[in-house]
């Protein structure tokens, strides 16, 4: 087995795989006390009820996604080494960063030199990604190992070819659980959160992509094993349109530092929510009816020819609602459904990118991430308990990202004006008032 495989690694082998190896660093898999089972990779805790099996072992439930470990498993490694040339150069991007971007992207910088935790919160089409290039491009020139997670499969797909451009000559691997390349030891790594419990003090700079989104923001185990992967001394770099009251109170207390930017990377502002009010809207969405408020802007945009995607909050409205699209628009405007369990949701997704659909009819799986030119956004059913204020503030956000086209259509359609809709469009009033401000300060 070559040993690169277990650099920052910790991971579980069989014995034909230790042939070979040498000074690897070995720790039970499971820590069996009186109290419970503790779990060396994700750092949970169960009860010795729940966690003991048929046969007398015990085994973590909690990151079973990862494979199974049991308290008959070791967790092998070998430190981090480094093997890395100094390059004097990394970064083949020719684009350019707006003053604002590369105030952000400097405070980044400051920040990484030190080590420590950092907040960069900007609106949704702030050109996140792009500030983080000089960032990245310093730390892969000085030799360091550079980790790029987000806890969605589909912000990964779609971040890893924008830095296989930007970073053209730096050897880079994708790391989901639908990836079909095998892992390789490589100086850059973008992969979704939960990969990261297979890392263990890996990463000089980590990077953590829609820190808000599910499941990393609810998930202790992956907290710990963002945590778990970095090397002592490393930076972890926060990054979210939308952040927690956690991350915020953490702020606060001065526990992580923070950029703040709200202006999108072309200068205009986010797109206001259009709030339309439906009486019965519920019922006729489950019996597949669309409002005639509904009908008249799909036809609007069915003869605009702009893309779009409508949100739905449960599953169960997916195949009703579309249905009902694709009877009242012309027969060649294809759309599909996509949801997160869906099996064909990459290649929806990369379909919907090459235009070859003209809508997606969604639920909150495509929230963010995923970036569509010139698109228009429909929300049914709004004020549903499934969409948090972050979700909605992040759906609106899909439209009005391309420079073509900075605004867009954005409408929310409510039965109720709910506290979690009201707070959306206050939030988004609030980043577009500070985005004002700043451009009258110029």
């Amino acid at each position: 087995m070559d040993a690169s495989i277990l650099y920052g690694r910790q991971i579980v082998l069989g014995e034909k795989d230790l042939e070979g190896l040498n000074n690897l660093r070995v720790k039970p898999a499971l820590v069996v006390g009186k109290r419970g089972v503790i779990c060396q990779r994700c750092g949970q805790t169960t009860s010795l009820k729940l966690a003991r099996l048929p046969t007398g072992k015990y085994y973590c439930p909690n990151c079973l996604l990862l494979g199974r470990l049991t308290s008959a498993d070791q967790l092998y490694n070998l430190p981090e080494p480094h093997l890395f040339e100094y390059k004097k150069n990394s970064l083949t991007w020719q684009g350019q960063l707006s003053k604002y971007q590369e105030k952000c992207s400097a405070q980044l910088q400051t920040v990484v030199k030190h080590g420590g935790k950092h907040l960069l919160w900007a609106v949704t089409g702030a050109g996140k990604t792009e500030m983080l290039f000089e960032t990245i491009n310093w730390a892969l020139q000085t030799g360091k190992r550079v980790g790029l997670a987000s806890p969605r499969v589909d912000v990964c797909n779609e971040l890893f070819p924008r830095l296989q451009a930007a970073f053209a000559k730096t050897p880079m691997i994708l790391l989901h659980g639908h990836a079909k390349e095998s892992y390789r030891y490589t100086q850059l790594v973008v992969a979704t959160t939960h990969q990261l419990l297979r890392f263990y003090q890996a990463f000089d700079l980590l990077i953590i992509d829609e820190v808000d989104a599910f499941p990393f923001v609810d998930d202790p185990g992956l907290h710990y094993a963002a945590n778990n992967a970095l090397i002592p001394g490393g930076t972890l770099v926060y990054l979210t349109a939308t952040p927690s009251r956690k991350l915020l109170a953490a702020v606060k207390k001065k526990e992580l530092s923070v950029s703040y930017l709200p202006l999108r990377f072309h200068g205009y502002l986010l797109p206001t929510i259009n709030l339309v009010a439906v009486a019965k809207l519920r019922s006729q969405l489950d019996e597949g009816i669309l409002n005639s408020k509904i009908k008249k802007i799909l036809l609007r945009w069915q003869e605009e020819g702009y893309q779009f995607l409508v949100f739905v909050p449960r599953i169960a409205l997916l195949k009703p609602v579309y249905q009902a699209i694709a009877n009242l628009l012309k027969p060649e405007l294809k759309g599909q459904t996509v949801y997160a369990n869906d099996g064909q949701r990459i290649e929806k997704v990369a379909k919907m990118r090459a235009q070859e659909y003209r809508y997606l009819v969604t639920t909150t799986i495509l929230e963010r991430g995923v970036t569509f030119p010139g698109i228009n956004i429909m929300v049914l059913a709004a004020d549903d308990s499934n969409f948090s204020t972050a979700a909605l503030v992040q759906i609106a956000g899909r439209a009005g990202r391309n420079k073509a086209r900075p605004t867009g259509d954005v409408y929310f359609f409510c039965q109720d004006y709910t506290r979690t809709v009201k707070a959306a469009c206050k939030q988004i009033k609030f980043l577009n008032r500070k985005g004002k401000k700043l451009k009258q300060d110029e």
